[in-house]
């Protein structure tokens, strides 16, 4: 009898993280910036915070309809592809079977052997082994619009609150510093645990996305100030 063995991988979570940190570091830059460049200008706390609060709908939006078409158009791609597999597997069975054959024969089995495992398992799901093993395709990679666009909405929207926190509770005096300074804060948090989570090093995950961040706070703020001189 035969265990099948469970093992959590990193490539199992690519998905849905990738989605979920692209959507609050957009989230605390193009808010925490907005609110800073608005702030720079003179505005007034309500007018930043009105300026902030329009940031995360727009953003929240902008990030789940551009993911849902994104992805969209993945899995279409993927579709059409298994669609393609599965009249070539009524029309030509042979062909796929030699096909799939050779697939195995690259991969480094043994002519006889590849032609065994490939008969065994066609006959035990041939297109499931055709989409997994010359399309690359598997069930865990697959392509996921709804819970793309969702993830990206929420995460922006988790992201985008933290300078708006901010910017209520902060003095108006002291209000670039303090937006400033807390964006950077979880922006570096934020690139550390995407790094951790996929394996990488997680202070130059933190560093490469703080500095970016930092780079395009200090442009609009810049902006501000300057629409404020003249």
């Amino acid at each position: 009898m035969f265990v099948r063995h469970r093992e959590r991988h990193r490539t199992a979570r690519l998905g849905w993280l990738r989605a979920a940190v692209l959507g609050a570091n957009d989230g605390v830059v193009s808010t925490a910036s907005l609110i800073l460049g608005v702030a720079a200008a003179g505005a007034t706390r309500s007018y930043v915070l009105v300026a902030g609060v329009s940031g995360l709908a727009a953003g929240a939006m902008s990030m789940a309809a551009g993911e849902y078409v994104s992805v969209h158009s993945q899995a279409d791609t993927e579709q059409a592809d298994i669609e393609r597999e599965r009249k070539e597997l009524k029309t030509d069975d042979a062909g796929e079977r030699k096909e799939l054959t050779a697939i195995y024969v690259a991969r480094g089995l043994e002519p006889a052997l590849a032609a065994k495992v490939a008969d065994q398992l066609m006959a035990h799901d041939a297109l499931g082994a055709h989409v997994r093993d010359e399309l690359g395709i598997s069930q865990m990679s697959r392509a996921r619009p709804l819970q793309a666009a969702v993830a990206s909405a929420a995460s922006f929207a988790i992201g985008a609150a933290f300078p708006l926190v901010i910017t209520l509770w902060a003095p108006q005096q002291e209000l670039i510093v303090w937006v400033a300074g807390v964006s950077l804060v979880f922006l570096a948090f934020l690139g550390a645990l995407a790094a951790r989570a996929g394996g990488a090093n997680a202070g130059v995950g933190a560093l490469r996305v703080t500095f970016w961040g930092a780079f395009a706070m200090a442009v609009t703020t810049g902006v501000g100030a300057l629409a404020n001189a003249l």
